[in-house]
């Protein structure tokens, strides 16, 4: 803005002549203009760069920086050709990294368009679904309740809007906005006629201009805020903890072996690269670029299953998850409404009531909902002499809806909501003949009616009216001393297979738990009709007289929380997870977006509001349990193959590099050169690179699994001590039956590593007997190249440059048996392994 006065304390029309815009909205080449201008405000990091910072980020290890200077001062040492040959297979094995988690991105990218968060902007005149990303200062925006700022706005016309500002000031209560002009020095938290990015509308209409983008916002102006990482996952941890793990066993072993080397007066450079060579053979380098993939991979199989992962993460804690919280409607039910009926206080049909309900959602104009929309299908609705004078649109506190409306005789208000909400509002009520009575005369038999028809399933609605003469605006004041005239009841019956679909999800461990606003009988209803048996149910009434530790104590054993208020979600979802539990939570409505961000797994739906879909992990393309079905199925799959590639890396390369850091104390020559320990650990890391692939065997993912590092390092020395006893044997085959050079030794035991780390990732794969499960294709396919690879290199130009020799048949003969044995023993140890685990032992 030109003006050096700030927004909230100009007009709207200074505003807009500064910002050079126009009530009607920008034209869409202007837009694109200003995007151009407006691009370096963005929060959002610019793809074009991602690839070389992806590059420049698979060479921020440590060890590869002190490998990279140790070349270097070989190089500078005339050691030209090992020099070389180290910084090509770094630079092969950094690419091959990079080119993983670079596709990996790409695709995940293309999945998050698939629910890109838009606003109601006017564009060349007409109002248009236009994304978040593309809003520019000078944009006019329609906003209503679950709408996000796409930035910092001036309200240029509001009605009823009340704004969460929570992200922003910590206030928990919504803020009311008005269009008035403040003085310049209001702090932000009183900017009553301003909103702000990264809050939402709770209810309300406005039309406002955006003033700001990016980091030229409040918000973007916290920048500590905005750089403050998400909180770590469980899978996260996981990796986290199983990297501090192998980090303490290379540090011990790598000090270790440099420090006797160069006690026995080896060379200095050539102890450093072969330690250096070592920790980079056990630090498992690859996990990063295996984890995006395989996450990338579970993405891709979960999108062909309708469901996109917004948060990568959370494809573990999908997986392991064990209590799906969700909401009714919709979900268990169909969620397109029907009206059931429209009755006057004795239970009868009343057209009355029918045609009050219906001009009433005829002119609601404010946050969509079925309700409405049910009756506006329900008949067509001559309109004629009737006009909409105002609205009081619907808000989560009154729990009502109000019309006013000109009729041909006077105004009147309309009113509709939830029945409680409604008695309280009236004074008295109209019986079917027009004679009117007290509400206290008939408020428990109405009350009656509308257990009756919840027993039933059906959800009901109180509907009153009052004369409002001449009056032409109202406000929520005005819904006091009302005519109460009757109920109309809505039908949503059960989705046809829901009670399988949460049979299906028993059976895979997962839980459900309701959690809805309805009348406790409905919720009942539903649940026995989904399957739910003898369900036992919590009211949002025995909710706010119940302590946390005492709510903690019994949230497992409920099956539905009903008639919940919008602040209690969280609070339950707390609870579960408080008590062990892996909590998801599905819902698409503006009040459960903290409740999203409580959950282990977030989860709404494609056509949720813009909050919801924002705070949620995954979205669901479909609002159907049974998409979650196979969600869980493709989320424990990811998971299973992200710890094979755990499990590899902590058995036969481990026991391959702990086995050639012991060789290297006795024997008088180096086992394998840096050159040859460094092309060992890249051709070992090729069949594991397919992994996100390879098949799972059933029972994997039949019930939620979570980390478990003592559980790891358990398998790690179990069969990082089987790898390593035979290599002992081959170092004895080597020196003492077949009395091997130093090149013979070198050659001999390359081949040994290199097939003994790719044949057993064929036996660790499975719990079951290798035989009895088949890996995928592309993990087979380069288990067996690598391996033929491997056996041809000795007699090539290229393994006689990286220092191997021919051998003699003797020694593939001897090596191959060798191999064979491996096998058979990791097989039975693995058998051995698995069986203690599952008796406790």
């Amino acid at each position: 803005m030109e003006n050096r006065r700030p927004f909230w304390a100009c007009s709207p029309d200074e505003v807009l002549r500064d910002l050079r815009a126009v009530p009607e909205g920008l034209s869409t080449v202007e837009a694109e203009q200003r995007q151009v201008v407006s691009a370096s405000a963005r929060l959002t990091p610019q793809r074009d760069s991602q690839p070389f910072r992806l590059l420049l980020a698979q060479f921020r290890s440590p060890i590869i920086l002190i490998l990279l200077f140790a070349s270097g001062v070989s190089f500078f040492l005339a050691e030209h050709s090992d020099a070389l040959i180290i910084l090509a297979i770094i630079l092969v094995s950094a690419l091959l990294s990079f080119w993983q988690e670079y596709s990996a991105a790409r695709a995940v990218a293309g999945l998050l368009a698939l629910v890109q968060i838009t606003a109601q902007t006017w564009r060349d005149g007409r109002l248009r679904e236009v994304p978040a990303d593309d809003i520019v200062p000078g944009d006019i925006v329609e906003l209503s309740a679950g709408s996000s700022l796409p930035g910092d706005a001036r309200l240029l016309d509001a009605k009823d809007l009340f704004v969460d500002e929570a992200t922003l000031t910590g206030e928990t209560y919504p803020a009311e906005k008005s269009t008035g002009t403040l003085t310049d020095a209001v702090p932000s938290q009183k900017r009553t006629n301003s909103l702000f990015l990264g809050t939402h509308v709770v209810s309300g209409q406005a039309r406002a201009v955006i003033v700001a983008v990016g980091k030229d916002t409040e918000f973007g102006r916290i920048a500590h805020r905005m750089q403050v990482r998400a909180p770590e996952t469980e899978f996260e941890r996981g990796v986290r903890r199983f990297g501090y793990l192998l980090l303490e066993v290379t540090l011990l072993l790598v000090f270790s072996i440099f420090a006797v080397n160069v006690y026995l007066a080896r060379p200095v450079l050539e102890s450093f690269l072969f330690s250096m060579a070592l920790a980079v053979g056990l630090t498992p380098q690859l996990l990063p670029a295996i984890i995006s993939v395989n996450l990338s991979h579970g993405a891709k199989r979960m999108a062909q299953q309708k469901v996109v992962v917004k948060r990568l993460t959370s494809i573990e804690n999908f997986g392991s998850m064990n209590v799906l919280c969700s909401d009714k409607t919709g979900t268990l039910t169909m969620g397109s409404m029907r009206l059931h009926a429209a009755l006057d206080l004795q239970g009868r049909p009343s057209e009355k009531v029918l045609f009050l309900a219906q001009l009433n959602a005829m002119f609601e104009t404010g946050f969509s909902n079925p309700l409405d929309e049910a009756l506006r299908r329900h008949r067509s609705v001559d309109l004629t002499g009737y006009r909409k004078l105002e609205e009081e649109p619907y808000d989560f506190v009154r729990k009502r809806l109000s019309i006013l409306v000109a009729t041909p005789q006077t105004h009147v208000l309309i009113t509709k909501g939830a029945v409680d909400s409604m008695l309280t509002a009236c004074l008295d009520a109209e019986q079917s003949d027009g004679t009117v009575v007290s509400i206290d005369e008939v408020r428990d038999s109405i009350r009656q009616q509308v257990r009756e028809l919840s027993a039933q399933g059906f959800r009901t609605l109180g509907l009153a009216c009052r004369n409002m003469g001449a009056v032409d605006r109202v406000s929520k004041e005005h819904e006091t001393a009302m005519t109460f005239l009757g109920l109309v009841a809505f039908a949503d019956p059960p989705k046809p297979g829901m009670a399988e679909t949460i049979a299906t999800l028993k059976g895979l461990g997962v839980s459900l738990k309701m959690v809805t606003g309805d009348q406790a009988l409905v919720a009942a209803y539903v649940g026995r009709a989904v399957g739910l048996e003898n369900p036992h149910l919590l009211t949002g009434t025995d909710l706010r007289g119940m302590s946390d530790d005492a709510l903690r104590t019994r949230a497992n054993s409920i099956d539905i929380f009903a008639e919940i208020e919008p602040n209690q979600k969280e609070r339950i979802i707390r609870a579960l997870r408080a008590s062990g539990n892996v909590v998801g939570y599905l819902g698409d409505g503006i009040n459960d977006a903290p409740a999203l961000h409580a959950a282990d797994v977030g989860i709404s739906v494609d056509s949720a509001v813009d909050v919801a879909k924002e705070a949620a992990d995954l979205v669901l393309l479909e609002h159907d349990l049974g998409v979650l079905v196979q969600g869980v199925r493709e989320g424990r799959m990811t998971f299973a193959n992200t710890l094979k590639y755990v499990f590899m890396a902590t058995s036969a390369n481990f026991g391959n590099m702990f086995s050639m850091a012991g060789a290297s104390l006795f024997l008088p020559f180096l086992p394998l050169l840096p050159k040859q320990i460094l092309l060992t650990n890249v051709l070992t890391d090729l069949p594991e690179m397919t992994i996100a692939t390879d098949r799972v065997d059933h029972e994997l993912i039949e019930r939620p699994r979570r980390w478990d590092i003592p559980f790891i390092r358990r398998f790690m020395l179990t069969f990082g001590l089987v790898s390593s006893l035979f290599d002992y044997l081959t170092f004895g085959v080597l020196l003492l039956l077949l009395h091997s050079t130093a090149g013979q030794f070198r050659t001999g035991w390359f081949v040994e590593s290199v097939l003994s780390a790719s044949l057993i990732v064929l036996v660790i794969r499975t719990r079951r007997p290798c035989y009895t499960s088949r890996p995928s294709s592309a993990l087979l396919i380069t288990t067996l190249l690598t391996g033929l690879g491997t056996m041809l290199l000795p007699v090539t130009p290229v393994g006689a440059f990286l220092g191997f020799e021919p051998l003699p048949p003797i020694f593939w003969a001897a090596m191959l048996g060798i191999l064979l044995a491996y096998v058979v023993v990791a097989e039975f140890a693995k058998q051995l392994f698995y069986r203690q685990v599952q008796n406790g032992s």
